[in-house]
């Protein structure tokens, strides 16, 4: 497990840094909610990624690095936990009878981010993405319901997988810590001179708010 966990992770941090020359700084309003997958992730201080570093950099690594937990939890299941299993399939056939999925399939910067922006005061959405996929999920008939001993060993089940995700990824943050050099030279490569030249526009506008050329006296 732990060779195959080794090898996994260098290559999340492989894909990652092949992404990183294209990663630009967003040019919209950030959101006022922190990112529950990357706020505070042991993940990303395993990594070196610290809160001075751009959310979109550390959501790209976090996610990669988030997908090897749950394959892994996800072949523990499969293996040991016959009821949280069940219930995995029957939501995951539910989901199957969904026609509008906007949330799957996409790339690992964009996985598990909101899929709508924060609305504007006073100036509601006519529709959002969220909301059809919510339409669309009502739809759908509910799961069978479980007995109270069901529930209880459901409940057991759960526990044990949560306690294989927490083993999974204290090893995967360990293998993380050897790849903390490369990782920190390539955002300071690719993400800090960005921010840089960000702070250097900024700076200007500041020193310079109105354009000179609005203080020239009209031509007689």
């Amino acid at each position: 497990m732990e060779r195959s966990l080794e090898s996994q992770v260098g290559q999340a941090v492989d894909a990652w840094l092949r992404w990183l020359p294209r990663w630009e700084p967003a040019n919209h309003r950030g959101r006022v909610a922190p990112c529950r997958r990357c706020f505070g992730s042991p993940v990303l201080s395993a990594a070196g990624l610290g809160s001075d570093v751009p959310h979109g950099v550390q959501h790209g690594l976090s996610t990669r690095v988030k997908t090897i937990v749950d394959h892994a939890v996800a072949e523990y299941t499969s293996r040991n936990l016959p009821m949280l299993q069940a219930e995995l399939d029957h939501q995951s056939e539910r989901n199957r009878r969904r026609s509008y999925r906007p949330a799957e399939g996409l790339e690992p910067e964009f996985d598990g981010m909101p899929l709508d922006p924060d609305p504007e005061p006073g100036s509601p959405f006519l529709f959002t993405l969220s909301g059809l996929a919510a339409e669309e999920d009502a739809a759908l008939p509910a799961l069978p319901p479980l007995s109270d001993a069901a529930k209880a060993a459901l409940r057991q089940e759960v526990g044990l997988a949560d306690d294989y995700a927490n083993m999974i990824g204290r090893e995967v943050c360990t293998i993380l810590l050897r790849h903390r050099l490369r990782i920190q030279a390539a955002v300071a490569e690719f993400v800090e001179p960005q921010i840089a030249a960000l702070l250097d526009d900024l700076t200007r506008s500041l020193d310079a708010p109105f354009d000179p050329r609005d203080a020239e006296p009209p031509a007689s």
